[in-house]
């Protein structure tokens, strides 16, 4: 990433719960103050579960309107939503893959362009910077900040 961005740590999750995080974290950063994100986000991962993908999976009405009424988090009712579709998405890939890193296992040989092609249309809010962000967060391939 170039100078004067914020750049996020790279490091591969243990596991999917740690791929949903660093998703999220990208889809809330989109249009916030990155800041504001970090500043909050012990708060995030409390109110989600510690982004647990089945239980976060599982979330409901009460679920949302538990987090559009918590002060801790960014209450941008659109993306909380993505988030709890997003694990319902990771779960099937999960379960066809065995896990959300041989899911990514699966797109390796693609170009960069074609892998962001197709976790921006599965993916809800996850736009294509967000896309560069996720992976690069997860320590995945991609081209120069640049190039992107």
């Amino acid at each position: 990433m170039s100078r004067g961005i914020e750049v996020p740590e790279r490091r591969r999750p243990s596991s999917d719960a740690g791929y949903l995080e660093e998703m999220a974290k990208a889809i809330f950063r989109a249009g916030f103050s990155w800041d504001v994100v970090r500043t909050k986000w012990p708060n995030f991962r409390a109110a989600f579960d510690g982004f647990d993908v089945d239980r976060v999976a599982a979330y409901d009405e009460r679920d949302i309107d538990r987090l559009l009424a918590n002060p801790g988090i960014i209450r941008n009712g659109r993306k909380i939503i993505a988030i709890i579709e997003n694990a319902r998405i990771m779960q099937d890939l999960i379960a066809e893959h065995g896990s959300f890193y041989n899911y990514l296992r699966s797109l390796d040989g693609l170009s960069y362009e074609e892998r962001k092609r197709i976790l921006t249309s599965q993916f809800r809010h996850l736009g294509r910077t967000g896309c560069y962000v996720f992976l690069w967060s997860v320590d995945e391939a991609v081209p120069s900040w640049d190039e992107r």
